[in-house]
């Protein structure tokens, strides 16, 4: 297969990925078959269709230059430890927040695949979409499926949209919008997603369900990339047109 080079935050070429694990609670899966789960769910299911090539290692001591992958309890020991979306030097970061994902009643390893296929297509979380009615679309890759997931290996992984999802054209009929082919049309989620959008100028938040908004405004999000979508922070916007237009 040929694979043409993204772009990759100031950096060409493969990418590696270094996985620490600094949680002290169980991440519900054995660490190696975690990442192990993660590099074959990337290589056959998500770079056919997006990106390009990534190699995730564990390690204690993450090499020069290479992105980090980081598993923690929660976001204050995120604070703790000077953790943030970029490091001093400029290299992409994710943050797997253990206790918080489990306190959630979510799996650890749909958090991971989640927070490392959005990380691979935009590293610092600033690109958007633009629909017809010049409503913004966030460039995440998993949240308007979030709750939708698949095996690879026993392991649960996250769903996730095609780049046909950011298009706001009519698409021939059997275009895929997400990989598990839930999706019929841009913009839209299922009922278990939701979906940053910036709309005259103001960054919010629409759901695909009243159930998805309740549980979402229970969450813990601090530190998470929808955060860093708006430093004012995120609101729900009440927007019909957009509700109806996201609806499946």
């Amino acid at each position: 297969m040929t694979v043409i080079h993204a772009a990759q935050a100031g950096q060409g070429g493969p990418v590696s990925i270094a996985c620490v694990n600094l949680a002290t609670v169980s991440l519900g899966v054995d660490f190696d078959a975690l990442t192990a789960a993660l590099q074959k769910c990337y290589h056959q299911h998500f770079l056919p269709v997006w990106g390009y090539p990534v190699t995730l290692y564990n390690t204690k001591k993450p090499k020069p230059g290479d992105w980090l992958f980081v598993y923690l309890d929660d976001a204050d020991t995120a604070g703790a430890l000077g953790y943030h979306d970029l490091t001093k030097n400029g290299v992409p970061l994710s943050k797997i927040f253990v206790k918080t994902t489990l306190q959630n009643n979510e799996k650890v390893s749909v958090t991971a695949c989640h927070e490392l296929f959005e990380m691979v297509i935009d590293p610092i979380a600033n690109l958007w979409a633009e629909s017809r009615d010049g409503i913004e679309y966030a460039y995440e890759m998993c949240d308007p499926v979030e709750a939708d997931t698949f095996l690879v290996d026993g392991i649960e992984m996250s769903n996730f949209v095609h780049p046909a999802w950011f298009e706001p054209f009519k698409h021939p009929a059997g275009t895929k919008y997400d990989h598990l082919g839930l999706l019929t049309k841009p913009f839209s989620m299922t009922k278990g997603g939701y979906m940053i959008v910036k709309k005259n100028g103001h960054v919010g938040q629409v759901f695909g369900s009243d159930e998805k908004r309740r549980a979402f405004a229970k969450e813990n999000r601090l530190e998470h990339r929808s955060e860093f979508r708006n430093p004012h922070g995120l609101r729900y916007l009440e927007d019909e047109a957009v509700q109806r237009a996201a609806a499946e």
